[in-house]
């Protein structure tokens, strides 16, 4: 066992809380020390590997249970809807206004541009890939019809929904590389938690019918966490693309913007409402937008 590892081991067994503290809060100054060093594509790469498993964890409730309580799911979605939805002002929209501040009288142009292109490419891509619809029927399927496989149309469906989410990580972290008041370090993290937060239910909300159509917990599991598999991938993309060009800033952070906004109102709320529990999805809607911004806010 390491030194670090008994120390830690040897507070806890004595109760020393008030040492214990001071040794986790060193501990965490020194990661966020560490993490604050790095390069920013990197730091891209790690918040959205963070987001990526806490998809996989939410997936892995299909090893404990094959049903989920339904009300329970449903305010979870909506708690993602909120997320996302409070995400996109203040962590994109917001932001992408504040850089376009030079444009004078048309400073909304570049937000409003990037909005529009981000929602019309989701919607594209919802439109000619076959795919399943999040927590569809396993034989409802939209877009082209094809003889692809059942389990090809779900993996797309998922993955499309998910690239928003990767490409606003990434921007967000992309803009530290080109110095603007209106980028933090703070800020960035805190959407990565709350896009991880609302990643959760979502991974929940794949997995859990795939195990009660008869899946096995390791293949549900598996295709759960797939959902959030392309994360890093455009998060990374992101990053490398406003770093490179500080010009597409604020169209990149409307971009992501607009495509997270059609993601929750095409997807996460039609579902979170879908069997009824209207006023839980609501009230969970109401409650992530309050998380995250004060995530924002007090992180930022």
């Amino acid at each position: 066992m390491s030194d670090a590892a008994s120390d830690f081991a040897s507070l806890a067994a004595n109760g020393d809380l008030s040492a214990f503290g001071m040794y986790v809060q060193a501990h965490f100054s020194t990661v966020s020390r560490w993490f604050a060093e790095r390069a920013h594509i990197l730091q891209a790469l790690l918040a959205s590997l963070f987001t990526w498993g806490m998809t996989a964890l939410g997936a892995a409730l299909v090893f404990f249970t094959k049903r989920m309580n339904q009300k329970l799911l449903d305010a979870m979605l909506g708690f993602s809807a909120g997320v996302m939805l409070a995400a996109s002002y203040w962590s994109l929209l917001a932001p992408a206004l504040d850089l376009s501040e030079g444009y004078g009288r048309f400073a909304w142009l570049p937000a409003a541009t990037g909005f529009a292109l981000g929602a019309y490419a989701l919607s594209l891509c919802d439109w000619l890939l076959p795919h399943f619809q999040l927590g569809a029927a396993m034989q409802t399927e939209e877009g082209v019809v094809t003889t692809w496989r059942r389990t090809m149309l779900l993996v797309l469906g998922i993955t499309l929904h998910n690239i928003p989410e990767g490409l606003a990580v990434g921007v967000a972290f992309g803009a530290l590389a080109c110095g603007l008041d209106t980028a933090s370090l703070g800020g960035a993290i805190a959407l990565a938690i709350g896009i991880g937060l609302q990643n959760f239910p979502e991974g929940a909300a794949v997995a859990m019918p795939l195990r009660r159509v008869g899946w096995s917990r390791l293949r549900s599991f598996w295709y759960g966490q797939l959902s959030a598999v392309v994360e890093p991938v455009a998060a990374v993309i992101g990053a490398a693309a406003v770093s490179a060009c500080l010009a597409i800033m604020p169209y990149a952070l409307a971009f992501a913007a607009g495509a997270m906004i059609y993601v929750v109102i095409e997807a996460i709320i039609p579902e979170s409402r879908e069997r009824g529990n209207t006023d839980v999805a609501t009230l969970g809607a109401i409650l992530g937008f309050i998380v995250m911004m004060i995530l924002d806010v007090a992180l930022g």
